[in-house]
């Protein structure tokens, strides 16, 4: 008997559309592993509504959109109640990325793909997830964070200086908050902080200032199942923009090299971190962890891992990073999710 997966998809930040992608990506892995049925679920505020595929023959763009009944997400079509054994969360940001949908679906009972409540709030907050792992003997930036309520407090009291004296320049200031790079800046004097931080904060209400890091910027996917612990060959991003920007990420001006060009003890100690984050932090499913290595291998110098983020519900595009490791790892991205 088939089993009905719901990917999750849309949330409420800038990145619904980024969602939208990945729930196409992961309906198309999935659709020649015959025993699920998928149904892509869009959330958007309160209107909850399940995608119906068209039974006409040859019909196109006739796909209806059913409410979803969230007293146990479910949807009623025809007179027919259908349930979910499964959901894929494909939401980048709230509430699918920060605990919030978790907390829902343990509440109703049904199993998802991702970590839990503790682990995607703390993730998700970029500050807490990164000074937490430092913890752990884990490398990290320099940073200071801001809460747009004490901001308030403050009043028009400058704080450029004393955020350029603790984290220098040039720095990044972004929301501590969201992905896909939405409302980074990277700050190169002190005229162009305050503004920077008005972006961010358009983002969310917390925004974090972190010291740049100049180094070779790499990712590293991983999994982990009862009986194996899995670490994706290593993707090297390259770009001539200021910084991976959302340019880089979703209109192509990036080379993403798979697998990176860095030694292989690098490589290995590398996936053995992402393991460990992977294991401090209570992770499930695939996540994707972002680093920065400093040092200059040309000099000899020692390459240097450092922390940029965790990645819990990692972009699913035919183009994102995890389905390219999975390429390159000789692996099948439908199996692999399966």
């Amino acid at each position: 008997m088939k089993r009905n997966i719901a990917i999750i998809a849309g949330g409420d930040s800038s990145e619904y559309e980024v969602s939208l992608r990945s729930a196409a990506g992961i309906e198309s892995f999935l659709a020649d592993q015959k025993q699920y049925t998928t149904t892509i679920v869009l959330l958007r505020g309160n209107e909850w509504k399940a995608k119906i595929k068209s039974q006409e023959p040859g019909a196109k763009n006739q796909d209806e959109w059913v409410e979803i009944d969230k007293n146990d997400f479910s949807y009623t079509y025809n007179g027919v109640k259908h349930t979910f054994d499964f959901a894929y969360i494909t939401i980048h940001g709230t509430p699918g990325e920060n605990g919030v949908l978790q907390g829902y679906l343990d509440m109703i009972g049904l199993p998802y793909s991702c970590c839990g409540v503790l682990a995607a709030a703390m993730t998700f907050n970029k500050y807490t997830c990164n000074h937490y792992l430092k913890g752990f003997g884990v490398k990290v930036a320099e940073s200071v964070l801001l809460r747009k309520e004490a901001m308030r407090r403050l009043g028009d009291e400058a704080i450029g200086e004393d955020i350029v004296a603790q984290v220098g320049l040039p720095c990044f200031i972004k929301t501590n908050v969201g992905g896909s790079s939405f409302g980074v800046t990277k700050v190169k004097t002190l005229e162009e902080v305050e503004p920077a931080i008005k972006k961010a904060f358009a983002e969310g209400d917390e925004v974090i200032c972190e010291a740049f890091m100049k180094g070779i910027e790499i990712t590293c996917g991983a999994y982990k199942t009862k009986n194996k612990a899995v670490a994706f060959p290593i993707t090297e991003v390259v770009t001539s923009n200021e910084f991976f920007d959302y340019d880089a990420k979703y209109n192509g001006q990036v080379d993403e090299i798979t697998p990176a060009r860095i030694p292989d003890e690098v490589r290995d100690a590398v996936q053995a971190m992402t393991l460990k984050i992977y294991d401090i932090l209570g992770c499930k499913g695939i996540i994707r962890v972002d680093y920065i290595l400093t040092g200059d291998k040309a000099k000899g110098e020692r390459l240097e891992i450092n922390l940029l983020e965790v990645n819990t519900t990692p972009g699913m595009t035919a183009t994102s990073f995890i389905p390219q490791q999975v390429r390159a790892a000789g692996l099948n991205i439908g199996q692999v999710l399966s």
